[in-house]
C-alpha cells in the first residue's frame, strides 16, 4: 500500500499537497491507457469482496481463503482509490496481451471445514468479487446459492472455481474487460463433515477479441459488463414537478412584492403624512403590522457568533457543492478513475475553507462582533468537530470489522495534514480579510435601546410551522431526484445526469429563497423581529426531511442490512442532512436580509 509522505514546513509545502490531490484524482485527468504488444502480460488485480446490498461494507479478497501468492504485493493507490475501499493487490492470473488461454489451473487448494463455512457465509450474503484490469473493473459473484421449494426444501451452495476472461482490445489498447460464469458449474459446498477436508482446483480462461470502439466512453455496455443495474435515465417527472413549484413560488413571492407591499407601503406612508404634525410613540400607538417594528427588526439576534459561522460554513458548501457539479459537467470526472469524486470533494473543501472565513468574519464584524478569534474558531470547528465524531465511529466499526472502508494511518495523516496546513489557515486568511474589510451594517432604521414587547402569535405562525412548511416545500422539489441521488451512493447505480443535477440544484436554492422571504414577511406582519434565527431555521430543517427520507429509503428501498452498512448509512445521512441544514440554512436568511432591507429603504420614517 502506498506511504504518502508527510510534510514538515507550511511555508513550502502545502502547494504540493495541492499538487498531489490534483493528481489522485481530484481534477482533471486524460483518461489514462495503457499501450500492448502481442504478448505483453497485462496484470490482474484483485480488489474487494462484500455483500452486494451494502456497498460500503467490503474486505480485501485475500481475506477468503482463495488462491493467494505467498508474499501479497499491493498497487500504489491514489488518495481517492483508498477512500473509496480500493486495496489492490497482484494476482496469479497470467494474462498476456491478444493470447488466448483454455482452462489454465490457477491453484490447487485444501480448505477445513472453518475455511468451508467462511465461503459458504459469504455466498449466502451474495458476496461479489471486483477485479481490475488495465483501470477496468471486471465483478462477479463468488459462488451460486439455490433456494427451492417449500416442502421439501432445498438449499444449495456451490463455488466458483473456473472464471472466464472476456476482453476486448482495438489496436494496442485494452478497451473492455469483464468475467463470466455461464458455461461453468459450481462447486458444490454442502455435505462436508467438521473433520473433512475439501480439495478445489481453481482453473481460468481468458479470450481477447477486437473490437471497432476506439475509447472506453464509447461503450454502451458501461465499464463493468452490466453487473451493475443501469436504470438512471432523465426522469421528466421530477424536472416537472420541481419547475411548477418553482413557478408558484415565484409568482407567489412576486404577488406578495408587488400587490401586498405596496399597499402596505402606500397606507403607511399615507398614514405617515396625515400624523407627520403628531409624535412617532403616537403613531406607533395607532399603528399594527411590519411597520410598527421598524425600530426592533434590525436588532442583533442572541448567539452571534455562531449565527455568523453558521452562515459562513454554508457558504462554503455552497461554493463546494457548486464547484463539484460544475467540474462533473465539464467532464473532469472519469469513471474509470476510482475515487475520483472523494479527491476533488477534499480538494475544493480545503480550498473554500477561505470563504467560511470571510463570510462568518465579516458578517460578525458588521453586527458589532468583538470575539473576532473565538469566532474564527467557532467557524472552522462547525462542521469539522461533527464530521471527524462520525467518522471516528464509522471508522471504529470498519476497523473493527476488518473492512477496507477502514482508511490506513497514513492516509488518516494526509488528511489531518491537509486540513491543519491548507484548510485551518486559509479560514483565518479568510477570516483576516473579512474582518479588514468589513464596514458598518448600516440598518435603513434606527434601532431603539429598549425592545418592544412581542404580541402573542398564532399557532400557525410559530417556529415548528415554519419549519415544517420551509422544509418540505424545498424538500418536495427535489424529492424524486434525490431518489437517484441515493440510489448511487448507497446503491449500485452510476448517476451523469449531472446536467439535470445542475438544475434541480438550482431549483433547490431558489426555491429555499422564495419560501423564506413569504415566511419572513408573515412573521413580520405579526409584529415580531425575531426573524434572524427564525430564517435560518425555517428552510435549513430540509436537512432534517432529507434525514427522515434517508430512514425511510432504507427500511423501504434497499436491502441493506449488517452493523457495518448500518452506521455508515446513518452516521454519513445525518452528517449529510447537517451540510444542506447549513447551505439552505445560509440561503434563507441572506433572501431574508435582502428582502427586509428592501421593504424598509422604501419605507418613509419619522
Amino acid at each position: 500500500m502506498t506511504v504518502l509522505g508527510q510534510p514538515r514546513s507550511w511555508s513550502c509545502q502545502w502547494l504540493p499537497i495541492l499538487i498531489l490531490l490534483l493528481g489522485t484524482g481530484g481534477g482533471p485527468r486524460v483518461e489514462g491507457v495503457t499501450h500492448y504488444k502481442a504478448g505483453d502480460p497485462v496484470i490482474l488485480y484483485v480488489n474487494k469482496v462484500g455483500p452486494y446490498h451494502n456497498p460500503q461494507e467490503t474486505y480485501h479478497y485475500y481475506q477468503l481463503p482463495v488462491c493467494c501468492p505467498e508474499k501479497i504485493r499491493h498497487k500504489s493507490l491514489s488518495l481517492g482509490e483508498v477512500l473509496d475501499g480500493d486495496r489492490m493487490a497482484e494476482s496469479l492470473y497470467e494474462i498476456r496481451f491478444r493470447e488466448n488461454v483454455e482452462k489454465r489451473i490457477l491453484c490447487h487448494m485444501q480448505l477445513s471445514s472453518a475455511q468451508v463455512e467462511q465461503l459458504r457465509q459469504a455466498i449466502e450474503e451474495l458476496y461479489y468479487f471486483e477485479f481490475v484490469v488495465d483501470d477496468l473493473p471486471i465483478r462477479g459473484f463468488v459462488g451460486y446459492m439455490e433456494e427451492s421449494g417449500f416442502l421439501p426444501h432445498s438449499h444449495k451452495i456451490g463455488l466458483w472455481t473456473h472464471l472466464d476472461f472476456h476482453l476486448e482490445f482495438h489496436g494496442d489498447r485494452i478497451i473492455f474487460a469483464n468475467v463470466s460464469v455461464r458455461d461453468v458449474k459450481p462447486h458444490s459446498l454442502d455435505g462436508l463433515r467438521s473433520d473433512e477436508f475439501l480439495g478445489l482446483t481453481h482453473t481460468y480462461s481468458v479470450r481477447w477479441s477486437e473490437t471497432s470502439v476506439e475509447r472506453r466512453s464509447d461503450r454502451r455496455r458501461g465499464d463493468d459488463g452490466g453487473f451493475f443495474p443501469r436504470t438512471l435515465e432523465i426522469h421528466w417527472l421530477s424536472i416537472i414537478n420541481s419547475m411548477v413549484l418553482v413557478f408558484l413560488l415565484v409568482g407567489f413571492v412576486a404577488v406578495i412584492l408587488m400587490r401586498v407591499l405596496r399597499n402596505d407601503l402606500a397606507r403607511y406612508n399615507l398614514d405617515e403624512e396625515t400624523t407627520s404634525g403628531g409624535s412617532g410613540d403616537d403613531f406607533d400607538q395607532g399603528d399594527n403590522g411590519w411597520k410598527i417594528i421598524h425600530t426592533d427588526v434590525f436588532r442583533f439576534p442572541p448567539y452571534r457568533g455562531l449565527l455568523c459561522a453558521v452562515l459562513g460554513v454554508g457558504a462554503q458548501f455552497l461554493a463546494l457543492g457548486t464547484g463539484i457539479i460544475v467540474m462533473a459537467l465539464l467532464g473532469m470526472f472519469n469513471v474509470h478513475r476510482h475515487g475520483a469524486i472523494n479527491s476533488a470533494a477534499i480538494l475544493l473543501y480545503a480550498l473554500t475553507c477561505c470563504i467560511s472565513g470571510y463570510v462568518s468574519s465579516h458578517f460578525y464584524r458588521q453586527i458589532g462582533g468583538e470575539r473576532w478569534v473565538w469566532n474564527i474558531i467557532l467557524t472552522t470547528s462547525l462542521f469539522s468537530v461533527p464530521f471527524f465524531l462520525t467518522w471516528s465511529v464509522v471508522n471504529s466499526v470498519h476497523w473493527a470489522n476488518g473492512s477496507t472502508q477502514a482508511l490506513p494511518a497514513t492516509t488518516i495523516l494526509l488528511l489531518l495534514t491537509v486540513w491543519l496546513l491548507v484548510g485551518f489557515p486559509l479560514t483565518v486568511i479568510g477570516g483576516i480579510f473579512g474582518k479588514n474589510n468589513a464596514s458598518s451594517f448600516d440598518a435603513p432604521c434606527r434601532t431603539k435601546n429598549i425592545a418592544r414587547e412581542i404580541p402573542p402569535q398564532p399557532w400557525y405562525k410559530s417556529t415548528l410551522i415554519h419549519m415544517t412548511v420551509g422544509g418540505f416545500l424545498p424538500f418536495s422539489a427535489i424529492s424524486v431526484e434525490l431518489y437517484y441521488i441515493f440510489a448511487t451512493v448507497w446503491g449500485r447505480e452510476q448517476y451523469t445526469l449531472y446536467g439535470i443535477l445542475f438544475f434541480v440544484f438550482a431549483i433547490l436554492l431558489s426555491v429555499g429563497a422564495c419560501i423564506s422571504i413569504a415566511l419572513t414577511y408573515f412573521q413580520l406582519s405579526g409584529e415580531d423581529y425575531r426573524w434572524w434565527w427564525r430564517s435560518v431555521l425555517s428552510v435549513g430543517s430540509t436537512g432534517l426531511f432529507i434525514f427522515l427520507y434517508s430512514v425511510f429509503y432504507y427500511a423501504r428501498r434497499s436491502n441493506m442490512s449488517g452493523a457495518v452498512q448500518t452506521v455508515e448509512f446513518f452516521g454519513y445521512s445525518l452528517l449529510t442532512g447537517y451540510v444542506f441544514f447549513l447551505m439552505l440554512g445560509t440561503i434563507s436568511f441572506f433572501s431574508s436580509l435582502k428582502f427586509i432591507r428592501y421593504i424598509y429603504v422604501n419605507l418613509k420614517m419619522d
